[in-house]
């Protein structure tokens, strides 16, 4: 069918050019994928990746595409992906758009496998990658855009498992230069892999979810090119037959208008949100107030004095999943208000090292937790956009000491400069690469336009 939202999509994925591509998304693109490469590669470090790498290992298949972290192994493009996309949220440290997702490692690890896979007269060029990695931002973005539930702190299922899944699709898609029928199918198979549960979030399945997307995305890309259908209206809103409106309970598609003159890029309006730590995004709040009513409480009592301490009062929006008062492994810790905020008030910082089993439980942290107490503000909501944090220290002689964050360093208001995003970048890489290795990367990705075959990434 013609002139339907589904179509619509198609087409665009279709029919994107180089030149429909601005300065500013381009660059902003640039700085994604430098930095969910760094990610990727620390991620390499984690018991997650090993627990899915040695998994993929177990199948012999055509191995042609690297491993973030892992000189000299290859695997199949597909499981490549996978493992490539766990690597990228194993901690939890990948970029974060709004509505809430997590994009880039979605769409990242597909394209770089698809890249080595194919044949060398048929490479795409830098360009064409860089055009692939924007069509399945885009997607995902629009997509997000169909729901008002999306705008939320997820409940139900986590987004980079719906919108991501579509988004490789469509990024893959893009990049083997499929027809706009053939599109239109990518997408259709693509939501019959999609979704996984918030209730595995702060465990080790959580970056599975980012592992599938990225990978069964690829995989419904190579299943249309094959010739395999699905339903042409699968983003439609069709009464008595739920599409990819399965995933929320309230759905209002709208068509995405053809490439060029009338058609702005999301990325253009927004920018992206880079973590400065590996947690989960609304850690972010917690810590930066966490962070100033600290150095208020040291400019009082002269240091860090935590038996001065009555209370912690956390002032947070309601998030079941990520109310955690006393976590016990890593990937609850990741995912904890009250555990980010006192590592924060007790350490001055949160870092990589924060996570590890023996910070996490650390007796004077614990006793810090016992002293937390959280309220709910009705004006705080669990919306990226709107939210805050507040940290309040009540001190035995009566006194309160306050700090509060709505903007934290790194979020889309307030992005991370271009030395800061780079400093990221060479701590995470330089846990398994030498120097002159982080230094051409940053090199390639700066001058991606430029590149001629963009499997050298």
């Amino acid at each position: 069918p013609e002139d339907t939202v589904t179509s619509s999509f198609a087409s665009f994925i279709h029919g994107a050019r180089p030149e429909h591509l601005s300065q500013t998304v381009r660059q902003r693109s640039k700085r994604m994928i430098l930095d969910s490469i760094g990610v990727g590669l620390v991620g390499s470090t984690t018991r997650v990746f090993d627990i899915a790498l040695r998994y993929c290992r177990l199948y012999s298949s055509v191995a042609v595409s690297s491993v973030y972290g892992k000189p000299g192994v290859k695997l199949s493009p597909t499981l490549a992906a996978f493992t490539n996309g766990v690597a990228t949220h194993s901690m939890d440290f990948d970029d974060t758009w709004h509505p809430a997702t997590h994009p880039s490692g979605a769409v990242l690890p597909a394209l770089l496998a698809a890249s080595q896979m194919l044949p060398p007269n048929t490479k795409p060029n830098g360009l064409d990658f860089l055009l692939a990695f924007n069509v399945g931002l885009e997607v995902q973005g629009r997509l997000m855009h169909f729901s008002t539930e999306a705008h939320d702190i997820p409940k139900r299922f986590h987004p980079p498992s719906v919108v991501g899944t579509l988004g490789s699709a469509a990024a893959t898609a893009k990049l083997l230069s499929l027809s706009s029928a053939q599109c239109c199918h990518a997408l259709g198979i693509a939501a019959s892999l999609a979704g996984a549960p918030m209730a595995n979030a702060a465990t080790q399945a959580k970056p599975l979810h980012v592992g599938n997307a990225t990978r069964l995305g690829l995989e419904a890309a190579l299943l249309a090119a094959r010739g395999m259908e699905a339903n042409p209206l699968i983003l439609d809103d069709i009464p008595g037959c739920s599409g990819f409106s399965a995933f929320y309970s309230i759905y209002q598609p709208k068509p995405l208008s053809t490439p060029g003159e009338h058609h702005e890029f999301l990325l253009e309006k927004q920018d992206i949100a880079f973590k400065r730590f590996p947690a989960h995004l609304g850690m972010h709040w917690v810590v930066d107030a966490a962070l100033s009513v600290r150095n208020l409480f040291i400019n009082y009592a002269g240091s860090f004095c935590p038996s001065l301490i009555r209370t912690i009062m956390l002032k947070i929006p309601v998030s079941k999943y990520i109310n955690r008062p006393f976590p016990s492994s890593e990937h609850q810790a990741r995912h904890s208000f009250q555990f980010n905020a006192c590592a924060a008030l007790l350490d001055g910082e949160v870092g990589l090292g924060s996570f590890s089993e023996s910070s996490i439980h650390r007796q004077e942290l614990r006793e810090l937790l016992d002293k937390v107490v959280v309220e709910h503000p009705e004006d705080n909501v669990a919306n990226f956009d709107k939210m805050y944090g507040e940290v309040a220290l009540l001190l035995h002689s009566g006194d309160v000491l306050a700090g509060k964050c709505d903007t934290f360093y790194g979020h889309w208001r307030k992005p991370l400069s271009k030395e800061s995003l780079l400093k990221k970048f060479r701590s995470n890489a330089s846990h398994v690469l030498p120097e002159e290795k982080i230094e051409a990367i940053i090199t390639l990705v700066d001058n991606l336009e430029n590149l001629s075959d963009s499997s050298q990434l």
